[in-house]
């Protein structure tokens, strides 16, 4: 078979010419392949853009009388490799024998090719057309001349799309951060302005005074604040109130649950990622640092933070710059840090499960949050309130709390604090049957006491004082822990387990255990024996 003999070049040139004239975008990539194919008799025809050094996606498919399907393909062992480098190619016949990997020439029955690299002004290679053909294909140098020139204006229409579909990806970038920080702002805003107002802090014990005395000076510097005290006794509450008050309250307070958070994405949460930083991460994320920027960022329970996790935080606290993961770019804020523990921080120092620079970064102002036991004054005004709040909640005509109550309230000793009590209010205000409540054996709330008692056997059920006995701190604490684990099926760690209700590790849940003398056989064991 004789080869095919293309038309002379100047009605190669009118027919692209008059073919794509009046075209842009998609529309100018099918007109050029279906008129590149036309003007040379061939078959099939593409144009594709080059997505790396090693793989294409098409722009346009022409397959003789339609176009085809979008495809994506690798350059190794194809007639196109070298076009992708930025040589113009032409293969007269014999083409899948020249490329016998290629298993696409095969299907299609290819037998020549002419490959035209799409070039921009300053020699970059975007993409390339290409044009194949069933037999033989030999076109002249000025045919490949003409190819060039239409393959340059492609170049061009492919570099106005990219910078086109880069601008709406960045803006769409823009917007979607925008949404999410004006969101979170006012979350947080009305989170501060509602539940947790400054004013809400109820308290007229001394320890509790001398706290609230130092919290407007220490709301107007901008330090960072290490808060101290037990579970329970408020310190969320507090650090909120340090916001609330400091001159950065226009600004969103981002909270951070140190311990609530996987160690395999800590660094992800705080500081954020970029797209494809890691497996599942198909979109960049703000971390939580860059969200709180001219604003603060509370760190709860950060001892529960991992070595590594500590490292990138003392940089931030050093430098005010951190890299997003999987970004080699450093993002510099301005955030106030606040960080709270119910650890031993120098403790875990001394065991090196705590930094001791991160410790000293973060203890710039220590504020220690006394527990309910050393304010017991402040019983009596905070049961009055949660009990308001709970009724509220739960439609419940409940007016107000016994005379004896609040005094049985004020000698327990609240190993739970503040978040005991306002759960053992809600609880009392479920199971009341009048507008006054009572304190109930069902509620199962022991007595402090002044003088040390030998702690009984285990006990399955923590049973009701006896009138006038006096219990110990660890007998109290021994039998809060038996009703909670009666409570949970004596499951310790889930979000239904009795670590969570104690607001404790389950490793600490069984130390305390352990050292209480609580044990599920031993429980069995006498209760069997009645």
């Amino acid at each position: 078979m004789s080869a095919f003999a293309p038309p002379a070049p100047t009605r190669l040139l009118r027919i692209l010419a008059e073919g794509t004239a009046s075209a842009t975008g998609d529309a100018f990539f099918r007109s050029l392949a279906q008129h590149a194919a036309q003007a040379l008799g061939a078959r099939f025809a593409f144009a594709a853009e080059s997505l790396s050094e090693l793989e294409s996606r098409s722009l346009a498919y022409w397959e003789g009388s339609a176009f085809g399907e979008g495809f994506s393909y690798r350059f190794p062992g194809t007639p196109c490799q070298r076009v992708a480098a930025g040589h113009v190619c032409s293969t007269t016949t014999g083409l899948r024998e020249a490329y016998p990997e290629d298993l696409w020439l095969t299907q299609i029955g290819a037998d020549s090719y002419v490959g035209v690299p799409m070039k921009t002004a300053a020699g970059k290679v975007l993409g390339h057309v290409a044009v194949l053909h069933t037999q033989p294909m030999s076109p002249t140098p000025e045919d490949l001349d003409v190819l060039a020139i239409f393959a340059a204006r492609g170049a061009a229409e492919l570099e106005r799309m990219q910078a086109e579909r880069a601008l709406r990806d960045a803006l769409a970038e823009v917007e979607r951060l925008r949404e999410r920080l004006q969101s979170e702002n006012t979350y947080y805003r009305d989170e501060l302005r509602s539940e947790h107002n400054f004013e809400e802090i109820i308290g007229s014990s001394e320890p509790w005074q001398r706290l609230l005395g130092r919290l407007t000076s220490v709301a107007a510097a901008d330090s960072t604040v290490l808060i101290t005290g037990e579970t329970g006794v408020g310190k969320e509450l507090v650090a909120r109130a340090l916001h609330i008050r400091s001159p950065r309250r226009s600004r969103a307070l981002i909270k951070v649950n140190c311990a609530a958070i996987p160690a395999g994405l800590i660094e992800s949460e705080l500081f954020g990622h970029v797209k494809g930083a890691f497996t599942g991460a198909s979109e960049r994320r703000a971390g939580r640092f860059e969200l709180a920027d001219q604003g603060t960022i509370f760190l709860d329970e950060v001892g529960e933070l991992a070595l590594d996790a500590q490292v990138r935080l003392l940089r931030v606290l050093q430098e005010r710059e951190f890299e997003p993961v999987g970004s080699s770019r450093s993002v510099r804020v301005d955030v106030r840090v606040i960080a709270a523990t119910n650890r031993d921080l120098q403790q875990a120092m001394e065991s090196g499960r705590f930094r001791a620079d991160l410790y000293y970064r973060l203890n710039v102002i220590p504020l220690r949050i006394p527990a309910l036991r050393e304010r017991r004054a402040d019983i009596a005004p905070l049961a009055l309130h949660f009990l308001a709040r709970a009724a509220r909640k739960l439609g419940r005509a409940v007016q107000g709390i016994s005379s004896a109550t609040l005094n049985a309230l004020g000698e327990y000793d609240w190993p739970g604090n503040v978040r005991e009590l306002e759960n053992w209010i809600e609880r009392a205000v479920v199971l009341c049957s009048s507008s006054v409540l009572e304190l109930d054996p069902s509620l199962e709330l022991p007595r402090a006491a002044s003088t040390p008692e030998p702690s009984p056997e285990p006990s399955s059920v923590a049973a009701p004082p006896v009138s006038g006995a006096v219990l110990t701190l660890e007998e109290a604490e021994r039998r809060h822990i038996l009703s909670v684990l009666e409570n949970t099926g004596w499951v310790i760690e889930g979000p239904r387990g009795a670590a969570r209700a104690l607001d404790l590790t389950p490793s600490t849940t069984r130390s305390r255990m352990k050292k209480l003398g609580i044990q599920r056989a031993a429980v069995a064991t006498r209760t069997a024996r009645g």
